[in-house]
């Protein structure tokens, strides 16, 4: 795969407002490729910056012939996952669903 195909998969960005002693600015990363992130004053200068950043990303990954991560789909998930409960939430929530269809 080339630069240009890893940057059409959809790669989940996560987005951070910060006010700190430093200021007011935007934290962005890519979830799947640690290390890259990028900030900006805006969200529009955040979403170039990671671009930027993960364009880059890429590039050093396969000049150095590493492995990229391929971004996760809901297909990889069943939607189901396992909960121990006390046995009185159970069931207000089974009653609670049964009410909801």
């Amino acid at each position: 795969m080339e630069v240009k195909d890893y940057m059409g998969l959809p790669y989940i960005r996560l987005v951070q407002e910060i006010n700190d002693e430093s200021g007011h600015y935007f934290y962005g990363r890519i979830l799947e490729l640690d290390g890259c992130q990028s900030t900006s004053d805006t969200l529009e200068g955040l979403y170039e910056n990671l671009n930027e950043a993960l364009e880059g990303y890429i590039e050093i990954k396969i000049e150095n012939n590493l492995p990229i991560p391929i971004p996760e789909t809901p297909n990889n998930y069943s939607g189901k996952f396992v909960v121990r409960l006390p046995k009185s939430l159970h069931q207000r929530l089974a009653i609670e669903a049964e009410k909801e269809g």
